[in-house]
């Protein structure tokens, strides 16, 4: 089990019941899984480009990417239907909480200029950010990289408001902003 999930068992579910008053246990908001998607528009011209899209995602999450094809011809963005358009992973179980655990205290800090994320979530129990650069991640080879790539990474909770998805993700170790 890792550090995050045993946390969460042990500190958070208490902290959230108490705050919440959640009726059922059951009712206490989990993180139930992390998607991390790449667009690969101008990289879907050169095969080489999509092949070190999937082996970078690939070395990020520690699972086989599904590559993501266009369902509909778009002219205005040249893009033809059944195209490669993107590389998605969807994390989940000791995958998720050990990814959290990187992202949050080796991965974040390596962001230029960070000062956290901002507190604004889907409305639904979902918190999504934008990433400009791939290399932050300590697991890729900064020489191996040929482009700069950006990634999202959504953080999918069975939180109902977005109040008690940001406590949740805050008591996991999330980096907020701090006012």
């Amino acid at each position: 089990m890792s550090r995050v999930q045993q946390k969460y068992k042990n500190e958070v579910k208490s902290k959230l019941q108490e705050k919440f008053n959640y009726a059922n246990p059951m009712q206490i908001p989990s993180l139930k899984k992390i998607v991390l998607s790449m667009g690969i528009a101008e990289a879907a011209k050169d095969k080489n480009a999509v092949q070190d899209c999937l082996k970078e995602m690939t070395q990020l999450s520690g699972q086989k990417p599904i590559l993501t094809k266009a369902k509909k011809a778009i002219a205005n963005f040249k893009l033809r239907e059944g195209e490669p358009n993107g590389v998605k992973v969807t994390l989940r179980r000791k995958r998720m909480f050990d990814f959290f655990d990187r992202f949050c205290h080796i991965v974040s800090p390596r962001i230029r200029d960070f000062r956290g994320f901002s507190l604004k979530c889907d409305g639904r129990g979902s918190y999504s950010i934008g990433i400009q650069e791939q290399i932050i991640f300590p697991e890729l080879n900064i020489d191996a990289i040929k482009r700069t790539q950006g990634m999202n990474i959504t953080f999918v909770t069975s939180a109902k408001t977005d109040q008690e998805c940001v406590e949740l993700l805050t008591q996991l170790g999330f980096p907020f902003k701090t006012e």
